[in-house]
């Protein structure tokens, strides 16, 4: 019995003892599952892979091997997998708002498998991303298994990527969070069910597979004092600022290394500046996640006695001077690794970067004795909260990651506070998030506005008609009148022997003479047509198509590609394709 029938006969099995609703909660369940074993595996693999090079103990390797990852990774990517990886976050929103949320099937391990190559050979990015997209496509994929529509294969890739970051940071509300503010737009009170159950496995999945040390977590050990509440305004503007720089200077890396053509020649170069930034600043090397535990342990000074130029040095001033070189490098370094053909997220470097602005805030805060002894652990995290806030958008995703990463709710007030301000800091300068800019600039994703993402959903090659009659504008009336005839439609198109559109005639233009024994013989088409309002290309955007529409009050416009007639697209057609669309969204 093949599995296509066993699949069919369970299907219709489901549907008559098991509601949608309940079907969509499992499958959900299912989805947080995998993800989190997902998790677990790369995020151990990566942990196996540089305690190897470690236990090599050659100091020289760390300067080799980025650019050995990356390279891997970028002949993986074009010549196996055949894909191009960019931003995994931005890729699921493209996918949701211009895919129908079907993401393909090699998405479920190729992210892992250039991710853990990437960073497990010092690549300067993170685990998160990669992880959210292969928890994505998990859910899409459980999704078009079971024949789900839009809005279910939707809500398990929400289910796919709450997973992840369940799943990597033993986090199961930031995960939900993340989630609702990140990759969902159109959040309900019925998706949240599925989304909790999902989140909850995939960090159960985490805590009994995954070692305390390959989690990244942290007993606080210093109370919050209300004292330090002018300081904690403080750092949330200079978080602000530090995203901002973030995310700038990581996308001009990006698009720095980007114009070199070649694959490998990029991976190489990017690869070789890579390691003779990690030859000067060890930290910078992987996610970055172990300089962070020093600098929360206290133990920050530590680190220079891993860098062959500074450890003789154990000067608090040094330490201080050195991290904030480090914090400034960070973003065109984890751009470098994107760039040049790695594959990894901004998720780890903003909270690196983070973590860096709070400790050295209140590094220099306190040996200026400005203040009474500020907490660089409490600065440390809250940092963190607070770029990595600016960087996503994603405010509460930030609190209550950090909340969760160290058991409680000690720190929830500065968090807040912080992650407020930084959010609105960075805002003022970049509109929108670090993944969602480019895809809202671009016109491929709508935010907040659910008629504008129908319309962005929906493709003008579809609509296009392109069986109309058209006519030569050397042709009499009489050709146009036996055309008129033939014809459900009241405009025609007038095109040329090249089948160049020299204009179009509707049926009013003709009215009053196509019955006109004379007119019929003596009128030639080329009197009678005139330009049309606009135009239409086939790449257009439903957006732009449609603001055409409102700035000429048309019906019906013309498509052109490259100078060729193509056929027309009308506004009711449009109108009707809206609704079939809109009816399909909102179906349960």
């Amino acid at each position: 019995m093949s599995f296509k029938h066993l699949l069919s006969k369970f299907l219709v099995w489901r549907i008559r003892h098991l509601s949608t609703k309940s079907f969509v909660i499992i499958l959900g369940g299912i989805t947080g599952i995998v993800g989190g074993l997902a998790a677990v595996t790369l995020k151990s693999t990566v942990h196996f892979l540089q305690a190897t090079f470690e236990g090599l103990n050659l100091p020289w390797l760390y300067i080799v091997l980025p650019l050995i990852g990356i390279f891997i990774t970028a002949f993986l990517a074009k010549n196996i997998l055949k894909e191009q990886l960019g931003h995994g976050v931005t890729t699921i929103l493209y996918i949701i708002s211009k895919k129908s949320s079907k993401i393909s099937q090699n998405k479920m391990f190729s992210r892992m498998i250039t991710s853990g190559i990437t960073v497990g050979f010092g690549g300067s990015v993170g685990l998160e991303a990669p992880i959210v997209v292969t928890g994505s496509a998990i859910g899409s994929n459980i999704g078009k298994l079971m024949h789900l529509n839009y809005k279910q294969r939707t809500l398990l890739i929400g289910c796919g990527a709450a997973a992840a970051i369940s799943g990597i940071f033993n986090s199961p509300v930031a995960g939900v969070i993340f989630s609702v503010e990140v990759i969902l737009t159109d959040v309900t009170v019925g998706i949240f069910i599925p989304l909790l159950i999902a989140s909850v496995l995939g960090s159960m999945v985490s805590m009994l597979l995954l070692g305390e040390d390959v989690l990244f977590s942290f007993n606080l050990t210093d109370p919050f004092l209300a004292s330090d509440f002018p300081f904690y305004i403080a750092l949330g503007i200079l978080c602000g600022l530090a995203s901002v720089y973030f995310t700038r200077f990581t996308l001009f890396a990006e698009k720095f290394i980007g114009g070199v053509k070649s694959v490998y020649v990029r991976a190489i170069v990017g690869g070789l500046g890579l390691g003779l930034i990690i030859l000067f600043f060890n930290p910078i090397y992987g996610e970055g996640y172990e300089f962070i535990k020093l600098i929360l342990n206290g133990r920050a000074h530590e680190i220079l006695l891993e860098n062959r130029w500074l450890n003789e040095f154990n000067d608090q001033w040094v330490v201080l001077v050195f991290a904030l070189l480090v914090l400034l490098i960070k973003p065109f370094a984890t751009g470098l690794t994107i760039g040049a053909g790695g594959n990894g997220g901004i998720f780890a470097p903003s909270l690196f970067v983070g973590g860096l602005t709070g400790f050295v805030f209140a590094t220099f805060t306190n040996l200026l004795n400005l203040g009474k002894g500020l907490s660089i652990s409490n600065f440390a995290l809250v940092g963190m909260c607070g770029v990595m806030s600016g960087v996503m958008h994603a405010p509460l995703t930030a609190i209550f990651l950090i909340a969760e990463i160290t058991s409680g709710y000690t720190l929830f007030l500065p968090l807040m506070l912080v992650s407020a301000i930084a959010f609105s800091t960075s805002s003022y300068f970049e509109k929108y998030s670090f993944y969602a800019s480019k895809l809202i600039k671009s016109g491929d994703l709508i935010p907040y506005d659910k008629d504008k993402q129908v319309l962005s959903m929906m493709q003008i090659t579809r609509l296009i008609e392109k069986d109309l009659l058209t006519i030569h504008p050397e042709q009499k009336l009489e050709d146009l009148v036996a055309i008129v005839k033939k014809s459900s439609r009241n405009i025609f198109p007038v095109v040329n022997e090249e089948n160049h559109l020299k204009g179009i005639i509707t049926l009013d233009d003709i009215r009053e003479m196509m019955f006109d024994a004379e007119s019929q013989k003596n009128v030639i088409v080329a009197r009678l047509m005139h330009k049309p309002p606009d135009i239409v290309n086939s790449q257009d955007k439903m957006l732009e198509v449609m603001s055409k529409f409102e700035k000429t009050g048309a019906w019906n416009l013309p498509v052109v590609d490259n100078g060729q007639y193509v056929g027309i697209v009308s506004k009711s057609r449009i109108f009707n394709a809206y609704r079939i669309q809109l009816k399909r969204q909102n179906k349960e």
